[in-house]
């Protein structure tokens, strides 16, 4: 007889802001119609909000997180594919990426050669179990309904000897970097979103991302999440006092099979899901 499956304990990583929406179900509907609404100037407006810079930040991470040439990779909350083009230039022509992600009008925009994207929402990945070496999410923590749950998710999907690498923008320490982060991501970015793209939805976005930032749970609560989940070497490395990279690995021997070079969803094994 199976044992019945027991279910990980619900951890939002911040309470419902209430400004936006009044309930989970509104939480998830204002999210997913704010990306699809944004798509098309969302790597715009990145890449004035970091400065130019994140393509080789991104790089580097998945890099110290692990990702080698040939690795298998699902990539979380993929969006544009920002984090994916970075990890598709590490793995290269040997490794295969699936990218999953709730919206997609983000993953209309991504134009990622090769790669599968498939619909589907972190706490419940279509993806097969241990089908991956390496799981990353960029800068979606903050939009989860459950972390607990898609930490589950992320260590069934990995095989053994898998890493994950989460990226995240995390409140800085100290009142004084607090206001200046925050003047600069809820009143200066919006501003010069809605003057370069004329849209009032991306400076709501923006304006959005900086109160999910504000609210998130401490780093010390996700990293007890990761551990709870069962990974090991749960760590966070920090650059430039905001930039938070969360890593660990799935313990046992890693046993790679080798992938084909095109991805494709059977490869994921998604069919037997």
């Amino acid at each position: 007889m199976t044992a019945p499956r027991i279910e990980p304990a619900r951890l939002a990583p911040h309470a419902l802001l209430t400004r936006y929406y009044g309930s989970e179900d509104e939480r998830q509907r204002f999210v997913r119609e704010l990306f699809d609404t944004t798509a098309v100037d969302y790597d715009r407006v990145e890449r004035m909000l970091a400065l130019g810079s994140g393509a080789w930040y991104r790089r580097q991470a998945l890099q110290r997180a692990g990702l080698a040439a040939g690795m298998r990779v699902v990539d979380v909350g993929t969006g544009t594919g920002l984090l994916a083009r970075e990890a598709l230039s590490v793995i290269g022509a040997h490794g295969a990426l699936t990218g999953v992600d709730p919206s997609a009008g983000m993953m209309a925009q991504a134009h990622l050669a090769g790669v599968e994207l498939l619909n589907g929402c972190a706490e419940a990945l279509p993806c097969a179990d241990a089908a991956a070496d390496f799981v990353s999410m960029g800068y979606a923590l903050r939009h989860l309904s459950d972390l607990d749950r898609a930490l589950a998710e992320f260590h069934r999907v990995l095989r053994p000897g898998g890493r994950l690498l989460m990226l995240e923008i995390t409140r800085p320490a100290g009142r004084l970097a607090t206001a200046l982060l925050k003047s600069y991501m809820r009143a200066l970015v919006p501003l010069a979103a809605r003057i370069v793209t004329r849209r009032g939805a991306t400076a709501t976005l923006w304006r959005y991302y900086w109160d999910t930032i504000e609210a998130c749970i401490a780093p010390a609560q996700v990293l007890d999440a990761m551990r709870r989940a069962g990974f090991a070497d749960a760590s966070r490395h920090v650059e430039l006092r905001i930039f938070s990279e969360y890593t660990a690995s799935k313990t046992g021997p890693c046993e790679r099979v080798e992938p084909s070079p095109v991805t494709n969803r059977a490869a994921f094994g998604a069919e037997d899901r």
